[in-house]
């Protein structure tokens, strides 16, 4: 294909520019650090054709990048902030071998370079591109609390999503992610002296013993649904008895109907101790990013596009949420994982394969002229 050949005699441009982007290292919160990422981006997208605006947010800057077309818009949807402090990798970006390691090389920076060729070359060549809208967000990896309202209003007026994580570790694209929820479960007990009268007390981290095996009990492992009771915390001294536990527990599920099972018999979980008592919060970060006619057809799309690229993908299914899981909630037809090949996601060993982002660059060019 004419895009992959384009592709591969611009690989060491792309490379530098990939190297520019990592290296100005944006962990989720570091807003100095999302300053400087979001300049690179306006660096680089600001003289392509369309309007490059931008919304200072709490969580840092927010940019959005409107392209005239055909039709209602296709969303793609970017995040360009990164899970490690600043300084935690030896080299903010090196070569190894036929790997790029950094930061963020492969989720996401990677696809977000991918984009800026897919672009270019389209311009270059002047091939038709539907409408665009391209979302850069900066707190993706922390459940988007102030770019979910943005994604989900782009999302409502768009015909397709497109996700630019990474493709699983197989290199296939991503139809279904599981749903994510995150509870707290309190026990409320009552403190007394551990040697003096502990009759008088009631084990708040006792309480919440038996409450976690039962909150445990509620996975089915069968249907992919996993409940993980990952942080707990309580009491004040060895010697006084525990008036005040929590757990924090981290559920997955495949669909929204077992979310709901799940949370149905977290509600309806009670004290075992005389005197106890319990509080829930908390609720669904993520819904489901259940696959549906319309975005398996979206899939097939890219499939057959992939073949002639030299790809045999499928469609993927993985553990982790994404920004797609809100569309796809909304009913939008949602492909993810159309970034760059790589691997070891939230390691400080990060990276993308190097002779295969041309494919995964022209992938991308392609896809998005053929819709």
């Amino acid at each position: 294909m004419e895009s992959l050949r384009w592709m591969e005699a611009r690989l060491p441009e792309i490379l530098k520019d990939l190297e520019a982007f990592v290296r100005r290292e944006s962990p989720s919160g570091d807003l100095a650090g999302l300053k400087e990422a979001a300049a690179f981006l306006e660096e680089a997208f600001g003289p392509l054709e369309g309007r490059l605006s931008r919304k200072d947010t709490p969580a840092g800057p927010v940019l959005l990048l409107k392209r005239e077309g055909e039709g209602a818009p296709v969303l793609v949807l970017c995040h360009y902030d990164t899970v490690h402090p600043k300084g935690s990798f030896p080299e903010p970006f090196r070569l190894e071998r036929e790997k790029a390691i950094g930061p963020g090389v492969y989720d996401m920076k990677g696809g977000i370079i991918a984009l800026l060729y897919a672009l270019r070359y389209a311009e270059a060549t002047g091939r038709r591109l539907p409408a665009l809208e391209v979302l850069f967000t900066p707190d993706e990896e922390v459940g988007s609390p102030e770019s979910r309202p943005l994604i989900e209003a782009a999302a409502k007026k768009a015909r397709a999503v497109l996700v630019l994580e990474p493709p699983t570790a197989e290199g296939h694209l991503k139809v279904a992610r599981k749903g994510v929820g995150l509870y707290r479960l309190r026990a409320i007990g009552k403190a007394a002296h551990q040697g003096v009268e502990p009759e008088k007390g009631v084990n708040a981290i006792l309480e919440l013993a038996h409450q976690v095996l039962k909150a445990a009990a509620l996975e089915d492992r069968e249907k992919g649904t996993t409940l993980g009771p990952n942080r707990i915390r309580g009491g004040t001294a060895t010697n006084v008895v525990a008036e005040e536990a929590e757990v924090e527990i981290d559920l997955r599920a495949w669909t929204l109907e077992e979310v709901r099972r799940v949370e149905e018999g977290l509600k309806a979980l009670k004290p075992v101790l005389p005197g106890a008592r319990l509080v829930l919060s908390g609720g669904l970060n993520r819904p489901p990013m259940e696959p549906t006619e319309e975005s398996l057809a979206l899939f097939a799309k890219a499939r057959t596009i992939g073949e002639a690229l030299g790809l045999r993908l499928e469609p993927g299914r993985v553990g982790g949420g994404s920004d797609g899981n809100f569309t796809a909630a909304l009913g939008v037809p949602t492909l993810d994982g159309l970034g760059l090949f790589g691997g070891d996601a939230h390691q400080k060993t990060e990276y993308v394969v190097v002779p295969e982002i041309p494919r995964r660059a022209a992938l991308l060019a392609e896809l998005l002229a053929a819709l």
